[in-house]
């Protein structure tokens, strides 16, 4: 009897997580990059309100060039329709995290922010951070 021990597997990639602002930048000031984030998902989802916070910064922002050449990451392109309540209790950006989530069924958020943590809890969702993904 033989065994396939080709099979070599250290971290499983999860399908898709749907990501803010504050971890974007505070995984290119750990790494200088944001590669880590294709290496550990599918799909890794900025929702148009994240997009709009990070190019805030003009082309000598701090990440912009780092999340500009990160072409793999799905950009969405419209703004998301937020909810009275998401809206209302916490920032728009983690609001559009949770919301677009929601909205195309994707479990799992990444949001450093307690106030949006509890919200995505709240709703469900699968939480990690920048210091779950590091």
């Amino acid at each position: 009897m033989q065994m396939n021990l080709n099979v070599i597997s250290i971290m499983p990639e999860s399908p898709a997580i749907v990501i803010n602002t504050g971890p974007l930048i505070a995984l290119v000031a750990a790494t200088k990059s944001l590669e880590i984030l294709r290496q550990l998902y599918v799909r890794v989802i900025v929702p148009f309100e994240v997009c709009a916070e990070i190019i805030e910064g003009g082309a000598d922002g701090f990440a912009v060039s780092e999340f500009h050449s990160a072409e793999w990451l799905e950009k969405v392109v419209a703004p998301v329709q937020i909810s009275c309540f998401l809206r209302n209790a916490i920032d728009v950006g983690e609001a559009s995290v949770i919301q677009t989530a929601i909205d195309k069924e994707i479990p799992s958020v990444c949001i450093d922010e307690s106030a949006g943590r509890r919200l995505a809890k709240m709703h469900g969702l699968h939480l990690t951070g920048s210091l779950g993904i590091l």
